[in-house]
């Protein structure tokens, strides 16, 4: 075990067993993570917003955010981690873009958590002069690109400055990302186990990602990996159809997000709702099992993270 997954790999295994809930015929018994309350998980707080010691380099992640404390801080919170011990000379620092998590989180907790903006007009007020942006975001989307539209404003600002890449930006963290998964996922390949996986979906051009996913994880001998999105294609029935056709009798569900968080324990996990990714696959015939984790969770993925922080440093 390296030093950089040490202290991280202590916590993550003590918080994760809980999350994943097994469910036959009859439905998901989801073991939904509680909303943020009063006192986030141990650890959380280390990404708060501090101020700046003058002149010293920044890195601002980026992310959607969520309103789920444990998994905020275990995949989240586990990625801002993983780059403060890779960069030690930089001050690192957090950014949601979800206004409305932000005013969940503030609301419940009396936590501000800055939004993008007000990040980095608090680092020009202090007198940072380099900064690097890196987004958690999988895919080069519309969320993607208000950030990069954002940034664009401050660069003048600043005397260096870099906007690292999002997860999937190239066909190498593709691969990359299929193998952490059919690593992490491998003790359901059984032949018989559908392992279908759950992305958000978007409208925007990027959405061809989930294709690109699909291709690879075929291509690399993941014959039993499906992938569906909540608001795109392919759809939660096409995954059905697809794993039914394909022989298999049992699936279990992950989401692919980083967090695990409303999207996880609602749209996947909740069969008290009939248009959760659950009930579908449980209409269609499949025993199902839910595994509540997000891909922050898994070393190798944050491992890319830290990967394109470093890419982005080159080209400062």
């Amino acid at each position: 075990m390296s030093a950089l997954h040490s202290t991280r790999r202590s916590f993550v295994h003590a918080s994760v067993g809980a999350l994943a809930a097994t469910i036959g015929l009859a439905g998901c018994t989801s073991q939904a993570q509680a909303p943020a309350n009063n006192t986030d998980a141990s650890g959380d707080t280390a990404a708060d917003q501090t101020a700046a010691t003058k002149h010293k380099p920044v890195i601002l992640v980026t992310s959607f955010g969520t309103s789920y404390a444990s998994s905020r801080h275990i995949t989240i919170g586990a990625i801002e981690s993983d780059i403060r011990e890779a960069f030690p000379n930089f001050d690192v620092r957090r950014a949601f873009t979800a206004q409305t998590v932000i005013d969940h989180i503030e609301k419940d907790t009396g936590r501000h958590i800055d939004n993008f903006e007000e990040a980095m007009d608090k680092l020009i007020a202090e007198g940072a002069t380099e900064v690097l942006v890196q987004p958690t975001h999988l895919m080069d989307g519309f969320e993607y690109a208000d950030i990069k539209k954002s940034f664009e404003t401050y660069e003048s600002k600043l005397q260096k400055s870099a906007l690292g890449t999002p997860l999937l930006a190239t066909e190498e963290d593709q691969v990359a990302v299929a193998k952490a998964l059919g690593e992490a996922m491998s003790s359901y390949d059984d032949g018989k186990t559908a392992i279908c996986l759950m992305g958000h979906g978007t409208e925007a051009d990027a959405n061809s990602v989930y294709a690109k996913m699909q291709k690879v994880f075929q291509d690399l001998g993941l014959k039993s990996f499906f992938v569906a999105t909540v608001e795109a294609t392919p759809a939660f029935a096409d995954v059905a159809k697809a794993a039914k056709e394909a022989g298999y009798t049992k699936a279990v569900l992950r989401p692919f997000m980083v967090v695990a968080g409303d999207h996880a324990n609602n749209d996947m996990a909740d069969t008290s709702d009939p248009e959760s990714f659950a009930s579908v696959m449980r209409d269609a015939g499949f025993e199902v099992t839910c595994v509540i984790e997000g891909l922050g969770q898994l070393d190798a993925i944050d491992d890319i993270y830290v990967d394109h922080v470093s890419a982005a440093l080159r080209g400062m």
